[in-house]
């Protein structure tokens, strides 16, 4: 018995045909056609799906299901709301059900399903509670309790990047001052690394080397590099960010002492540097500093994590 899972991007969907084991036997893609619509990202996805099934020869009842991750939520009545899809409450569950009448239908939020891929199969594997943060462009979170994704009442939980952790320059895009990702994303690091490289009399940085003067072109890779050269401001900027990182982690820690804490999303390719002192970090904020608490590791499933997530939702 297979399911197959689909993780809808801003701009590309990741489909897999996955096994009871969590391994991905079949996959393909296709681009994300935000200006096609709604319709046609459905169409788009029907023709990959069938396209999977026919070459490689597998009968439907041998699939259980067909499970979403979308970057955005999906409420009670089954309806999405993703920005960056441009949806507003469309009708994603009953649309999807018609386009595939044979298979059970389900969906939840991008980074939740992979936090499910991560419990089940990935870092936090046997434990009964986990949280995932992504750190990408943005801070995405999922949440997993006894073993199912944890969404709240009205599908709209686990929204970690947006939880208030402190009082920042520029607001976030939700419309809120002081968001998790607005310390903690690539571009948090990114902004803040440009916000010190334009002061007055700001330091000679390797940031500036690399971007070839243009600080428009700085991204998060190069303050990392920056910082393994002992860079005044890459030091500043990833000190800023690990300081926000322990905090928001603490606030995760103190409200609902999971067994793990999994890190992933582009920014966890930096592991060395974001797990260093980052325990003992997190221990300052927590509320009983001398109990033992979550084990902060880095994701293990990486890009593969949606396409599973979304296959084992049932």
């Amino acid at each position: 018995m297979y399911n197959i899972g689909v993780d809808i991007g801003g701009t590309g969907i990741k489909i897999g045909v996955v096994d009871c084991e969590g391994k991905i036997v079949y996959r393909d893609q296709c681009s994300t056609d935000v200006k096609g619509g709604f319709d046609k990202i459905i169409s788009d996805i029907d023709g990959v799906i069938r396209r999977i099934i026919k070459e490689n020869s597998i009968d439907a009842s041998q699939i259980g299901s067909i499970g979403f991750g979308l970057p955005g939520y999906i409420d009670k009545n089954g309806k999405a709301n993703c920005v960056n899809l441009n949806w507003k409450k469309v009708d994603f569950i009953n649309s999807l059900k018609n386009t595939f009448p044979e298979f059970d239908i389900l969906a939840e939020n991008d980074a939740t399903v992979a936090g499910l891929a991560e419990s089940r199969f990935g870092s936090a594997k046997n434990s009964s509670s986990s949280v995932l943060i992504t750190l990408g462009t943005g801070v995405g979170g999922g949440i997993v309790i006894n073993g199912r994704p944890f969404s709240g009442a009205h599908g709209v939980g686990s929204e970690i990047g947006h939880m208030i952790i402190g009082e920042n320059f520029y607001d976030c895009n939700c419309g809120n001052n002081g968001c998790f990702e607005t310390f903690c994303s690539a571009t948090a690091i990114i902004k803040y690394a440009q916000k010190l490289l334009s002061e007055e009399n700001a330091p000679t940085s390797a940031i500036l080397d690399m971007c070839k003067g243009d600080i428009s072109k700085i991204d998060a890779k190069i303050v990392f590099d920056a910082y393994r050269q002992d860079d005044q401001i890459a030091k500043e900027v990833i000190a800023r960010f690990k300081k926000y990182l322990a905090i928001g982690i603490a606030n995760i820690v103190n409200t609902l002492d999971p067994e793990v804490v999994a890190i992933g999303g582009g920014l966890s390719k930096s592991s060395d540097i974001i797990l260093d002192g980052l325990k003992e970090m997190v221990r300052e904020h927590i509320t009983y500093k001398d109990e033992e608490f979550a084990d902060i590791l880095i994701a293990t499933l990486g890009n593969d994590a949606g396409i599973i997530g979304a296959s084992i939702l049932k």
